[in-house]
């Protein structure tokens, strides 16, 4: 697919998932700032911040957040979550990612969450945030990861019939890998889970008709089998499964 291509899907897909995303239950943004070490000093810049779930988490502690989104409707989103939480600190900004709007060493924190798996060159926008971080700054990128080969093939597929605008989720030690070509110094790693029930993930998902069918099936198939990596379990006649998410922060190398 060209870059063209993806990036009209990504804007359909995401102009649809809009609402749901804002008000999906997300139990991330305290985790991530403890693990970021974010303080009033941080100029934050979180890219592809969909509703602005965590940028105004973390526009309550940091002096100041831009939150970049290719999506419109995206921003619109994170707007209003401003607007109702009485936050002054931050920028909004619909725009791309490759290359980042911004001059260098601009901000002390760059973020990104959720997005890595949507991206066709990852290498190349992680290249981009340590571009826009001061050096002795921050980098950090939260998303889903594979640990098998067998497992990543299970789960793209699937996730390409839930959402077409997935490209692959990275495998754990690929995501760590990444982060030492980029320069970046300092990295640590930390876990958590993201649960759901199947069919409240259906509903805030578009996929192409008959495909929600074969999702289901899929799902049923995983039953005590774990082959898509998400613990598949049925409670009380319902499907319940977790994403696995790491986050990974690494620290810009200061200048000499």
């Amino acid at each position: 697919m060209s870059d063209e291509a993806h990036r009209r899907l990504i804007v359909d897909e995401f102009t649809r998932q809009a609402v749901p995303f804002a008000q999906m239950r997300d139990p991330s943004p305290e985790l991530i700032l403890a693990a970021s070490g974010v303080g009033p000093a941080h100029v934050v810049l979180d890219v592809a911040c969909g509703p602005g779930l965590v940028a105004c988490a973390f526009a309550q502690v940091a002096r100041h957040v831009t939150g970049i989104d290719l999506t419109p409707a995206m921003i619109e989103q994170a707007r209003a979550r401003q607007q109702a939480q009485g936050l002054a600190n931050l920028t909004w900004q619909v725009g791309e990612v490759l290359p980042l709007p911004y001059p260098g060493a601009s901000f002390s924190l760059v973020f990104t969450r959720y997005s890595f798996h949507h991206f066709l060159d990852p290498k190349a926008v992680l290249a981009e945030m340590v571009r826009v971080c001061v050096p002795g700054g921050k980098v950090m990128v939260v998303d889903v990861f594979t640990v098998s080969p067998e497992q990543a093939d299970a789960y793209n597929r699937m996730e390409k019939l839930r959402d077409p605008s997935h490209v692959r989720a990275l495998h754990l030690s690929e995501l760590e890998d990444l982060f030492r070509e980029a320069g970046l110094g300092n990295v640590t790693t930390g876990f958590y889970t993201h649960a759901f029930e199947l069919e409240q993930v259906l509903a805030g998902s578009f996929p192409r008709p008959g495909d929600a069918d074969l999702i289901h099936r899929i799902f049923r198939d995983d039953l005590g089998v774990n082959r898509l990596g998400l613990d598949t379990c049925e409670r009380e006649g319902a499907i319940h499964f977790a994403y696995p998410i790491v986050i990974l922060l690494g620290q810009l190398k200061s200048l000499a």
